[in-house]
This record gives C-alpha cells, structure tokens and sequence, in this order.
C-alpha cells in the first residue's frame, strides 16, 4: 500500500505531473489481490489551462491528448462494455467554468476519495473476490446526468460531480465491483434480453445491499404490480438496447428505476427460495436458473 506521504502528493499542483503521482494503488491483506485508484483531476487542471491559452485548438482534441491518453490503459483499453463510456471519451467538456471549479473541490477530497473507495472495494473483494486487477478512475463532470458505469472488467469509472455523497459513492463503487467481476468471468453467458438485464442489474443491486445493508444507490419497489408487468412481459426476450434502458430506468408509464427493481426482487426470489448461497456462488448463476429456481414469474399470475 502506498504511503501516506504518497497519498499527499496528490494535492501538489506542478505543471508538469508525473502520471504516477495522479494514482493510488493497495492490495487485500489477505488474497493479494490489487487495486488502484486513478485521480483525472490533474490531467483536467492541464486541459483546462491549455485550452484557455489555445483557444484555437480543438478542444476534443486537447482533451483526448491531456486528459483519456494518460489513463486510457488503466481506464479504457479493452473494455467490454466500451460502448458505456462513449460520451467520456469523445466529447470534449463543456461548462469549462463550472468544470473547474468542480475540479478544484475534488482535488481537495482526494485523501478522502480513496479512503471510501478502498472501503468499499475491499469489502466487496472479500465477498466476491477476482483473479484480475480493479482500476477506479475518478474523473469531475460538470454533467449532471452521467451515471457511475463499468467499463469492463477491471474498470470502473466514476464521473464526480460534487452533489453525491460519500455514502452513495461507497455502495455504488460495490454495485460496479459486481459489474466488473461479472464482465471478467460470466460475459460469455449473457444474451442480451431485456429478462437478462433485469437478472444483470438485480445482481448488483442484491451485492451491493449484502455489502452494505444499510445504504442504496437505487431505491427499490419490492411491490408486484400486475398492470406495470404486463406493459413489459411481450419484451423480455427482446435484444432491444433502447427498450432495456427505458425499461431499466423507467419514465413514461413506467415508475423510476422500474427495471433495477424487477431484477433486485428476482434475485432476492431466488435466494428467499435458495438460502445460504454465497455471492461467488450466485453470481454465475444464468438468467433462466435464478427464474425457473426462484419461481418468480408465479408472482405475476
């Protein structure tokens, strides 16, 4: 584990950062396994200045040269879930005043990111231990509506806006943990229907809960309405990207986070009718075991 003189070197402001600076690793105790944390806030401090002395200059472009390259490795590179970062990656941040000044607070909230960010990975590693290093990349955003995501295995992405507490941080960081593990080991098995995103999301929900009992990242309904499943049961077998979003998020007829809830009440179905199964053991588990084992479509009949 990294010293703490180490951790403090992470509020230096020097012009010219070494990249090593910018990152926090640790390691479990007992497995061994390793971890890191990557702070952007001080690849965004450089874009930022750069682009107010080149205002000419792209600023996608700067962007990609001051802020992605440097942790695109650690960050990005052969992530299976790409495609979730899209935004991260090709748009160039907007709202450069408020940006900054987002950038400034979460420098001074470094010591204090890794020390929940650590809490939270290693809990999560104890249930659900991986065989492959885990990055967590903290990047601010001026963009409100950026949710944290997983990138692949390995990476997790936080887009650090200043309103989310810490407690939030901590069980969504579990939540992505399961994601990540998931995307290492089980990717091969997935589908891709809207019935397999439920069981994909209510994984995470129902570890991120065993994790931390006490807290949500996503509030859930633990109701079965029958008019509400009947609006989404002709799409379970779907491979619709956009029908699983509105389904998982909700809106129009559909209460909010609609499809994180489902897939919680699944998982929680099954391990009501299954007890004792661990997180390692449950996680694996396919779509059509945790439905048929759990019994749950009898709920809506």
């Amino acid at each position: 584990m990294q010293t703490e003189k180490s951790e403090e070197q992470l509020h230096k402001k020097e012009q010219n950062t070494d990249y090593k600076e910018i990152k926090y690793t640790f390691e479990d105790p007992q497995t061994k396994q390793k971890f890191k944390i990557v702070h952007a806030s001080q690849l965004f401090e450089r874009y930022i200045e750069k682009v107010k002395e080149n205002p000419s200059k792209s600023t996608l472009e700067l962007y990609k040269e001051e802020v992605i390259q440097p942790v695109y490795k650690d960050c990005f590179e052969n992530g299976e879930f790409l495609y979730m970062a899209e935004d991260l990656l090709n748009s160039a941040p907007d709202s450069l005043a408020e940006l900054e000044l987002i950038n400034e607070e979460l420098e001074t909230r470094n010591l204090v990111m890794n020390k929940i960010i650590q809490e939270s990975l290693l809990k999560s590693a104890a249930l659900l231990p991986s065989q492959k290093d885990t990055a967590v990349c903290v990047f601010p955003s001026s963009r409100a509506n950026m949710p944290m995501l997983t990138v692949g295995a390995g990476k997790i992405i936080i887009p650090y806006t200043g309103y989310d507490k810490d407690d939030y941080i901590k069980v969504s960081v579990a939540h992505e943990y399961l994601h990540s593990v998931w995307a290492e080991k089980y990717l091969s098995n997935y589908s891709g229907t809207v019935l397999d995103n439920f069981i994909f999301e209510g994984k995470a929900v129902m570890f991120e809960k065993t994790v931390y009992p006490n807290l949500e990242s996503i509030p859930v309904d633990l109701t079965y309405d029958k008019e509400l499943w009947s609006k989404i049961e002709p799409d379970l077998n779907k491979k619709d990207l956009n029908r699983q979003l509105e389904i998982l998020v909700g809106g129009k007829d559909l209460p909010r986070s609609y499809g994180y809830s489902e897939g919680y009440k699944m998982i929680k179905s099954y391990l009501d009718l299954n007890p004792g199964k661990t997180p390692e053991e449950w996680t694996g588990l396919s779509t059509q075991e945790i439905i048929e084992k759990g019994k749950y479509f009898e709920n809506y009949k």
